[in-house]
């Protein structure tokens, strides 16, 4: 049986000091790639292990059954380059798991919690752990007044975030247009390389597009970051900067307490659009078939959402097989601009 809201918001609660992994350091140097599941972890731990390749010292695989192959390929790389291998996974075949941890949406702190320790970032670890202790109180379900994570959910709702951060800290776009989509049900956007060209340019041909559009800078803001924001306040809605926590000026621990806390604004979303913030059915089936556990054909994918017809089904003026207005040289602007959409079918 799938975790109900309540469920998600009480393993969300009961997170902080939750890691009961090994904490014994390895041996250095240090490297960490990810894949599947561990993809997210293995991003946000960058700040700890710059390397993602090791010729000795400890090379760290996160994965998940579903990636099970390319975790065997870069271990045995790691392996014949001389490094000693930990294979951290939420599942699989013994062989290729050394170091269990839950799964599901939250693996991501156990996964970065066990490296952490495991490189002899111990201290960081345990700041993150303070870190997030002190959120998990201010963003409680029982905190109606005041609850940041609720308070932003409230922001969130019915628009296409935009996602920003310093370059130092990339991961922390990818970790929330994750929990967004996965615990969230919800589409963002982050916008990644060279943030000024984005912004300055993307709303230029269509300043409707701009309209209940919000952004989110994720962590410190650098120089380029604070001309975006002045550039993107022109031509947006709303752009909300949302800074390390009190205590922590980045970092490893901020960042892991960034995503937590996108964790809890993701469960508040699901919540304000009446949806589930647990893992939808199709994902545990797309990844058992990825795993080897099953056949595509249980994925059930195929089948058309209910009140949606498949594009073979239309009539041809609907998909414009015979829709002459694309030939009418003498359609106006005022025409084209009719059937552009509203700002409730852009968000």
């Amino acid at each position: 049986m799938a975790p109900s809201r309540s469920d998600v918001l009480r393993l969300l609660s009961a997170l902080p000091g939750s890691y009961g992994g090994p904490t014994r350091p390895e041996t250095g140097p240090f490297a960490v790639v990810g894949v599947g599941e561990g993809t997210l972890a293995a991003h946000l731990l960058t700040s700890l292990i710059g390397t993602n390749f090791a010729r000795t010292g400890t090379q760290f695989v996160l994965s998940s059954a579903d990636a099970q192959d390319a975790a065997r390929t870069y271990a045995e790389i790691a392996e014949v380059a001389g490094a000693a291998v930990r294979r951290v996974s939420t599942g699989g075949q013994p062989e290729d798991v050394d170091v269990l941890i839950p799964a599901g949406a939250l693996a991501t702190y156990h996964y970065a919690q066990f490296v952490a320790y495991a490189s002899a970032h111990a201290e960081e670890a345990q700041a993150a752990e303070t870190l997030l202790a002190a959120l998990a109180a201010r963003c409680a379900p029982e905190v109606e007044e005041g609850n940041p994570a609720r308070d932003l959910a409230w922001s969130l709702w019915g628009r296409v975030p935009l996602l920003l951060a310093a370059p130092d800290a990339d991961a922390l776009p990818h970790a929330w247009q994750s929990l967004l989509a996965r615990t969230g049900k919800t589409l963002a956007v982050p916008v990644t390389g060279d943030a000024l060209a984005v912004v300055t340019g993307a709303f230029e041909a269509q300043h409707e597009k701009g309209d209940g559009r919000i952004a989110l800078i994720l962590g410190e803001a650098d120089a380029a970051l604070h001309v975006a924001r002045e550039v993107l306040e022109s031509r947006i809605d709303e752009v909300v900067h949302l800074p390390y926590p009190a205590g922590s000026e980045g970092g490893y621990a901020g960042q892991l307490a960034l995503w937590y806390f996108g964790a809890w604004v993701a469960a508040y979303l699901a919540e304000r659009y009446d949806q589930s913030p647990a893992d939808p059915a199709i994902l545990a089936r797309a990844q058992a078939v990825l795993a080897g556990e099953a056949g595509e054909d249980t994925l059930g994918a195929g089948r058309p959402a209910p009140g949606r017809r498949r594009a073979e089904d239309r009539d041809d003026e609907e998909v414009g097989g015979g829709d002459s207005r694309w030939d009418d040289e003498d359609d106006t602007d005022d025409d084209l601009d009719d059937d552009l959409p509203g700002r409730d079918d852009l968000n």
